[in-house]
């Protein structure tokens, strides 16, 4: 337990995954600070840098050996201490990696500025967490898609203004939602695909330093920056920078985790809305406690958790556009402490909604009987247009017809909210003369109304769906179907 006399960060002890939580930890980023100065001295060293007399190396191997040797064992309290001293973080580390590496100390950063370790290990956990959330969103799409699959053909009323409309399925419905995040899928595709290095940029992103380093080398200097983004990981750089990368990149990231909010709120107010009516609602566990009071409560838990966390995601874009937008000339500090903040919670409130859209779309439980009884109610006035062409169909009057039928459907309205059971609308219009003169009975409004009929091509437009944009998901990232995550609290 954290010391409760301190408060604490719910995104990580209550709602993200602790691959996600590992990502954003001080061990993760000062870790990945030590590899980038051992990628730049190796680069360096590759590359023949040499003292000023042009013949002595200036990096030995041994002195790499030894700053590998001492990637993860970080003295937290004496950094700690050193950054109260220097008032600078990455100069703080420097000096705590110098008393591990005392033969590599004059080789520790460099040539480079502060960013190089900052804004290049940022793009790393960047990465890294778009993989993650990719990887997590892809067993959503999965586990949604299976639901769609398995209610292509249940007939539900479909809602506009929230009233009824026509009717739809049950898997038609959750192909709407299934689309959201797979247009989701693709933004997060897009930002990984076009994430590029930082790489050795130097102070103001002239590369200056290192030219003098090479004495005067250009070829060099330009080698030594694709170099280091290789041993990292990255096969290029971002052409031209100040002393950071563009914010502009931290802004379309969070704009793509603000859209992946977005889409979690609305298939989670969907869901509540249909808990309500007792549609489709989501798992109770055997001793789950809905009210403190009321001890019948069933409440949407898992569908509001992931409403409030994307209503908090949405929320943080608006930071990192605004930083984006207020950066001076080759940069300003002023984007720091916004980032140590925005960034993290980005991605731990991103992967936090992943976590219970998993969760649901695993487990959601479909009330058949309750869906049948609420169409069954509706039915009547949604196949009369149906009838009417049938009717008219027989040679009945079409204007006379239609007169009847809105007569008699605002009749039927009237008597259920006064209490009469059922909605006995067909039984009203078979006993009508205008659709009796055309022996148009009940029995055969039914056959020309089926509900299924009523539904359109929704089973196959699930089916469609499905094999046209799911399964080449599915086969692209085989190895994480089947996914699932079970909530902390």
């Amino acid at each position: 337990m954290e010391n409760p006399l301190l408060p604490e960060n719910p995104l990580v002890t209550r709602y993200a995954s602790r691959a996600m939580a590992e990502l954003w930890s001080p061990q993760q980023k000062f870790s990945t600070w030590r590899r980038l100065w051992v990628a730049l001295a190796e680069a360096e060293y590759e590359l023949g840098m040499t003292t000023a007399d042009g013949t002595t190396p200036r990096i030995r191997p041994e002195q790499i050996a030894e700053l590998k040797a001492h990637l993860d064992d970080i003295d937290f309290d004496l950094a700690a201490k050193n950054e109260t001293r220097l008032r600078h973080d990455v100069m703080a580390h420097i000096h705590t990696y110098a008393e591990r590496c005392p033969g590599a100390r004059d080789i520790i950063h460099l040539g480079a500025t502060s960013c190089f370790v900052t804004d290049n290990t940022d793009l790393l956990l960047l990465r890294s967490g778009l993989k993650l959330l990719r990887d997590r969103l892809v067993g959503v799409l999965d586990a949604l898609a299976s639901f769609a699959w398995r209610w292509r053909h249940l007939p539900t009323l479909g809602y506009t203004h929230y009233q009824p409309a026509q009717l739809t399925t049950v898997g038609k419905r959750a192909t709407l939602w299934c689309y959201d995040f797979l247009l989701d899928l693709e933004e997060l595709d897009h930002r990984l695909g076009t994430l590029r290095f930082r790489g050795a940029k130097g102070t103001t992103g002239t590369q200056a330093s290192f030219l003098s380093l090479f004495h005067g080398d250009h070829e060099k200097v330009r080698k030594l920056d694709q170099l280091v983004a290789q041993k990292m990981g990255f096969p290029v750089t971002y052409p031209v920078t100040g002393q950071t990368y563009p914010r502009k990149v931290d802004s379309q990231i969070l704009d793509t985790l603000s859209g992946l909010g977005q889409t979690a709120h609305k298939w989670g107010m969907d869901l509540r809305l249909l808990a309500h009516d007792r549609e489709i609602e989501e798992p109770q566990e055997k001793e789950q406690v809905g009210s403190s009071a009321m001890a019948y409560k069933r409440n949407p838990m898992r569908a509001e958790r992931m409403c409030g966390l994307s209503r908090y995601l949405s929320t943080l874009t608006v930071s990192a556009a605004q930083t984006a937008a207020t950066q001076w000339l080759e940069r300003t500090l002023d984007d720091s402490v916004n980032r140590r903040l925005t960034l993290p919670h980005a991605f731990l409130t991103a992967d936090a909604v992943l976590n219970v859209a998993l969760n649901l779309a695993n487990r959601l439980i479909v009330n058949e009987e309750v869906i049948r009884f609420h169409v069954a109610e509706v039915y009547p006035y949604m196949a009369t247009e149906n009838i009417l062409m049938a009717a008219v169909a027989r040679g009945g009057d079409r204007q006379q017809l239609h007169e009847a039928i809105r007569q008699h459907s605002h009749a039927v309205t009237e008597a259920r909210k006064k209490g009469a059971p059922g909605n006995d609308l067909l039984a009203r219009l078979a006993e009508d003369p205008a659709f009796a003169a055309l022996a148009l009975t009940e029995k055969e409004m039914r056959q020309v109304a089926d509900e299924n009929a009523l539904t359109g091509r929704a089973p196959q437009q699930v089916e469609e769906f499905i094999a046209d944009y799911i399964d080449p998901v599915r086969s692209r990232y085989r190895e994480l179907g089947g996914q699932t995550t079970e909530l902390r609290v």
